[in-house]
């Protein structure tokens, strides 16, 4: 096998792929990247498999003899994103190994030295799942962006609640997704619409969502799709799906990952209906405030109190924190309903807050102890509810 690229294409891809190669590999093979050299499309393809997630992406090169690898991703990884910025060449002799799963020696050449590495025998590496599907989604990009962005925060990172480490996307309507994500202690709902534009030329593929598309997919897996797609410049992704597996395709890359067994909860049925309460506020100075007092509730517990006076049309923000010393903001906003105290976790409320797209928000609750919940006036449909933290005397 030989092969000249660019530092930067096999850089880029090298990294992107890498990040399914496990930090604990249960089998020393999937440690590595499988390269695949073709001589014929000119292109390289890098793979990297940890079992549950597969990240598969190709790149132009010119490829004077084609043929299958596999090098150490963090070693090579380590010495690629060091080397300056010019061409590589790769070259793979063929030899006798004295074990089956010794590889090659590898060279590395470029403008300023010389590497050489073992590889692995390519025929260990496991194949990424394939699937067969009839029902092949196309997902604007934007469309997926934005659900992703709205929920992917909330989701638990506890592998004992292994269902909540996923995001659940539902079909709604044939031109509508919505996505959840829960942690047990907040809860992110996002109605993603597939938009049209009125430039034929710009507009994004239209999507097609079958009738009973139901999927819990690890948030893991759609952080890499979203690392991926911010670094790509297509319009719409491709997701094939059966009993078992999602696939997302777009342009040159291919990203595989396991569903998430069992019943999502049934979240809907934790949001109110009905609220005593209504409180409009305006979104960033809400967040300014909460991020001066939060430089105190990080000395101890992460509590802000929220003092919601109906008179004054005020909402006074507060931290004491006993062995440190407390701290207090006032904010105008517009209350409906009897005054209220009520806190919460400061950094759940942060992260709600952050990703509500719209410079008003509405506040709605009823008691101090049931859940709040937020929303952005205009714009995307997403509903944001975060549990109260009980106040102690």
């Amino acid at each position: 096998m030989k092969l000249t690229c660019s530092q930067s294409d096999l850089n880029t891809n090298l990294s992107l792929a890498s990040r399914a190669v496990p930090s604990r590999p249960t089998h020393p093979v999937l440690g590595n990247v499988l390269l695949i050299a073709d001589e014929q499309a000119q292109k390289v393809q890098l793979r990297a498999f940890d079992l549950s997630l597969g990240i598969q992406t190709r790149f132009p090169a010119q490829v004077s003899e084609g043929g299958t690898i596999t090098l150490p991703a963090k070693l090579l990884g380590d010495i690629v994103s060091r080397l300056s910025e010019g061409e590589i060449t790769l070259i793979c002799e063929e030899e006798e190994s004295e074990t089956e799963t010794e590889g090659a020696m590898v060279t590395l050449t470029s403008a300023s030295g010389r590497y050489q590495f073992r590889s692995m025998n390519p025929e260990e590496f496991p194949n990424l799942p394939q699937v067969e599907s009839e029902d092949a989604i196309a997902l604007p990009v934007d469309l997926m962006n934005e659900g992703l962005r709205s929920t992917l925060f909330a989701a638990s990172l506890e592998e004992t609640k292994q269902i909540l480490t996923g995001i659940h996307l539902t079909r709604l309507q044939a031109d509508t997704l919505e996505f959840a994500a829960t942690d047990g202690h907040r809860l992110a709902v996002v109605q993603a619409v597939s938009g049209t534009d009125e430039d034929e030329a710009t507009a994004a593929p239209e999507m097609t969502v079958p009738e009973d598309f139901e999927v819990t997919i690890p948030a893991k897996a759609l952080r890499e799709l979203e690392r991926m797609v911010a670094a790509s410049s297509v319009d719409a992704i491709a997701l094939n799906f059966d009993d078992s597996q999602v696939v997302f395709e777009f342009g040159d890359r291919h990203l595989t990952s396991r569903k998430l067994d069992g019943a999502y909860p049934n979240y809907q049925q934790l949001i109110p209906q009905q609220f005593a309460r209504h409180i409009t506020i305006e979104r960033k100075q809400l967040i300014s405030c909460l991020e001066r007092v939060a430089v105190l509730a990080d000395q101890k517990n992460n509590v802000v109190k929220f003092s919601l006076d109906s008179e004054k049309q005020e909402l006074a923000l507060s931290v004491d924190t006993t062995d440190v010393g407390n701290a207090r903001e006032f904010v105008p906003v517009q209350i409906s309903g009897e005054s209220i105290d009520v806190a919460f976790n400061v950094r759940y409320l942060m992260d709600g807050l952050k990703a509500l797209p719209s410079s008003e928000i509405q506040m709605q609750l009823n008691e101090a102890n049931q859940p709040a919940i937020f929303t952005p006036l205009g714009g995307v449909k997403m509903t944001y509810l975060v549990m109260p933290v009980q106040l102690r005397e």
